[in-house]
């Protein structure tokens, strides 16, 4: 379980501080697919980071499985259980796929067992294995071989942050059966930041967050009908909550 407690996030700006994310408080229960959404700018890119531990809070605290973790680094909380998976991959020039992936599981994998990760987010392992993590690979290629290596580390806690930016539709549509698999499979807690209808129609929970604060949430049969009409999701939460001035 992750709880965040009266959470805030400053930056310096010209006339004073900047607030980006303003006393917020959520709790992510454990076995859940939760996705955040909202206006851009409304500061669900900022939470994630806060929740990895790559930006510490200016306040709050955060909590997971009841051990406070505020003041932990990125890597103390990846060793918890923790993963981030950014919106753009991070690309290894001289690094094999499959040397990425026994890294993520800490331990010395078969080609064989690597490979079952790579089948598991729909890429034909035997093309994949011993490429290397390059501009070689495409956007989705590298988010499919980003989400292998969050199943390789087998975390109880994924956080993916826009994992459908700069993307093609082929690779989203394959992008999200892997989020289904994972959502029927995983033992642990999923939290993706997204704007997309499709991702938001598989979640347990949606959260909204607009000027840094949680304006709706709840179950998806709750909050979806209301973020979405005629138009895609990221325009209507663009209309129903514009004005929104967060990262």
């Amino acid at each position: 379980m992750l709880t965040l407690e009266n959470l805030s996030f400053e930056v310096p700006a010209e006339k004073g501080q900047k607030e980006i994310i303003r006393d917020l408080n959520l709790t992510i229960d454990d076995h859940k697919f939760v996705v955040i959404t909202g206006p851009n700018g409304g500061g669900k890119s900022t939470l994630a980071r806060l929740i990895a531990g790559i930006e510490r809070p200016t306040s709050g605290r955060i909590y997971y499985n009841g051990e406070d973790i505020t003041e932990k680094s990125i890597t103390e909380r990846a060793n918890m259980g923790i993963s981030y998976a950014f919106q753009q991959p991070v690309r290894f020039k001289g690094i094999q796929v499959l040397d990425l992936i026994r890294l993520a599981a800490k331990k010395k994998l078969s080609a064989a067992d690597a490979c079952q990760y790579l089948s598991e987010v729909g890429l034909c392992a035997r093309d994949y294995i011993n490429r290397e993590v390059n501009a070689s690979l495409s956007g989705g290629e590298l988010k499919r071989i980003e989400i292998a290596t969050v199943l390789a580390r087998g975390t109880r806690m994924s956080v993916f942050d826009e994992p459908e930016a700069g993307i093609d539709l082929w690779s989203f549509q394959n992008l999200i059966q892997v989020f289904e698999r994972m959502r029927e499979r995983t033992e642990g807690s999923i939290l993706i930041i997204s704007h997309q209808e499709r991702i938001l129609n598989i979640a347990d929970e949606i959260v909204v967050i607009a000027d840094g604060t949680i304006t709706k949430q709840g179950p998806k049969d709750e909050i979806l009908p209301g973020l979405l009409g005629t138009a895609s999701a990221v325009d209507a939460c663009d209309r129903l909550y514009q004005g929104g001035n967060g990262r």
